[in-house]
């Protein structure tokens, strides 16, 4: 290990955690950030530049599209939540095999989703509940999408490695080199070129290809905390398998996404007499919380190096503390715009859908559906935090009940008895009832870890 990956190790252990916390999660948070306004700008420069069927064609699509970050935090999570244990157990051993069974996976996994899906598009929006101009504006979306999903993969696989290593700056501003780019070209394609809306798409291809080449120059380079060949593919069984249970969590959050965009979406239709407009409004209050939700997902990031490699170290009071710290904080940034949004729905929903009349029924949706906002700190570092101190069992559980148990029958039953309001009333008491069972579950593994510590340390020596 070099001199300068020995002083990031020491500093995650010893400094200040809020300083650790700030130093970490300001790029991470800035990157974010800069992610979801790229998300949400596809969003705004279709509903402005194209029409609402583009959009709602676009809505269908997206969750199909977004199975490329499930491949990628399948590889990507899981090689950072190792990579981050094996750093706080000085395993050099471990970190040397890690990039090229990541690339194993990356490159098995790109293929298995792309060539599928690319003749299968059709069937797989028209299953979101996709029809006539909607489901080709959806395939057209998706089938340019699925060009560059191995480009998808690979780069946000690596970039969450980077972050694993715990240089979030690093890794923020080799996103922001794809970002900035497809930010541009993204109304450039869709309104001076016959692309349409696969403009969209290619412009987020052309960045991810930015992106790729600068980490790939990352890894091949000097600056690299561990041995990483970015060329090699190697299967070592150990830390193939590691990979897979660490990365397990975020790939299966992926997956149950995918259920509950199709859920919802076919609810919304089942229910709606106008939906063609009411899958484009919900598309649109969507996007809008997902920009709000992006600094947390900036903390999400900076948490997952910090408790991985104090857990490795074995400062588990030090890995308890930090979940709380980065709960706190995350709450903090997001009750400000939360207030504001709730007081001023319209506004926010005319960024994407300008020349619509919202009824009282839309806007009591829309803060109906942001009301679970404040407690999502909870939830997201508890996702983060229960894999980097090896305990993906947890978040796996709670991502799969949450779509099969929870969201698939109530999504089936409540709209029959509620109409639309069905949707965002079962959504949100849902989220609601996860948030408690995550909370549970981290602290039950809290006392297990204290538990088990405490053993280690009673136990004689030599046993």
């Amino acid at each position: 290990m070099s001199l300068q990956a020995d002083e990031r190790r020491e500093f995650l252990l010893t400094a200040p955690l809020p300083k650790v916390m700030w130093k970490l999660a300001l790029p991470a948070i800035a990157a974010m950030i800069l992610y979801g306004l790229n998300a949400f700008m596809d969003t705004v420069y279709v509903g402005q530049l194209m029409n609402e069927t583009a959009l709602a064609g676009i809505a269908l699509a997206f969750p199909l599209a977004a199975m490329t970050m499930g491949f990628s935090s399948l590889a990507g999570t899981g090689a950072a939540n190792l990579l981050s244990i094996a750093i706080g157990e000085e395993d050099e051993e471990t970190q040397e095999l890690l990039l090229a069974n990541n690339n194993l996976i990356v490159l098995t996994s790109s293929l298995l989703f792309a060539v599928p899906g690319y003749f299968f598009a059709p069937e797989m929006v028209s299953l979101m509940g996709g029809e006539g101009e909607i489901l080709e504006y959806g395939v057209t979306y998706f089938r340019a999408t699925l060009w560059g999903s191995p480009l998808w993969i690979y780069g946000l696989a690596l970039n969450f490695i980077i972050r694993g290593e715990g240089k979030m700056a690093t890794a923020a501003r080799m996103m922001a080199y794809g970002l900035v780019l497809n930010l541009a070209l993204t109304p450039l394609l869709i309104s001076y070129t016959d692309l349409g809306i696969a403009g969209a798409a290619w412009a987020t291809n052309a960045g991810m290809l930015v992106y790729c080449i600068a980490e790939f120059r990352y890894f091949a380079g000097p600056k690299v905390s561990f041995l990483a060949n970015p060329f090699s593919l190697k299967y070592d069984a150990r830390v193939f398998r590691r990979i897979l249970q660490l990365g397990f969590p975020g790939f299966i959050l992926s997956v149950m996404g995918l259920i509950q965009a199709l859920v919802i979406f076919n609810a919304i239709v089942g229910v709606s007499d106008n939906s063609e407009y009411d899958v484009s409004f919900f598309a649109a209050g969507n996007r809008i919380v997902v920009l709000l939700m992006t600094p947390l997902f900036g903390l999400m990031r900076a948490l997952q190096p910090i408790a991985g490699v104090n857990f490795g170290a074995r400062k588990i009071k030090r890995t308890q503390e930090s979940y709380w710290l980065f709960v706190r904080t995350g709450l903090y940034i997001i009750l400000p715009f939360w207030i504001f949004m709730n007081i001023f729905p319209e506004l926010s929903l005319r960024l994407v859908l300008p020349d619509v009349v919202f009824t009282g029924n839309d806007l009591l949706h829309f803060r109906v559906y942001m009301l679970v906002m404040p407690m999502l700190p909870l939830v997201f570092n508890a996702l983060t935090w229960l894999p980097a101190v090896d305990r993906p069992k947890y978040a796996s559980i709670v991502g799969v009940a949450r779509q099969l148990v929870f969201f698939v029958p109530v999504m089936i039953f409540l709209p029959r008895y509620l109409g639309l309001s069905g949707v965002y009333y079962g959504a949100t008491g849902i989220d609601v009832i996860v948030t408690i069972w995550l909370v549970v579950l981290v602290q039950r593994a809290m006392k297990k870890i204290a538990e088990s510590e405490q053993r280690e340390i009673e136990r004689p020596p030599g046993h």
